[in-house]
């Protein structure tokens, strides 16, 4: 069994997240990065984040905000967009129904195997 995660389906599942991380605060790809760690995304390379928020910002579910930085050059802050706020409450309603679905399908199979 492979430990890596299908990539299109990380790349649904990770853009999401981040949408679900913006609507908390405004954070910037290093930062989101580590909040994504301490959610239990521990696999993921620091560098996939950035092509998705270029990803997300192109679709203007994001948008970006240079900022000083007190160590170091500029750093782009995303938010969401009310675009962003509408996709952010369809990947939850969508998550929790594929959620139940795929719990529903393995506690069955939990099931099937104990016969």
């Amino acid at each position: 069994m492979t430990s890596k995660i299908n990539s299109q389906m990380l790349k649904g599942i990770l853009s999401g997240s981040i949408l679900l991380l913006l609507d908390q605060e405004e954070l910037y790809g290093y930062k989101l990065s580590e909040a994504l760690t301490e959610f239990g995304f521990t696999d993921i390379p620091k560098g996939t984040i950035y092509p998705l928020l270029l990803s997300l910002e192109k679709k203007e579910l994001i948008k970006g905000t240079l900022r000083a930085s007190d160590t170091g050059p500029k750093r782009k802050y995303y938010s969401l967009t009310e675009a962003g706020i509408i996709e952010k409450n369809e990947f939850t309603v969508q998550w929790n129904k594929l959620k139940k679905s795929v719990d529903h399908l393995i506690e069955g199979s939990d099931e099937d195997e104990k016969k």
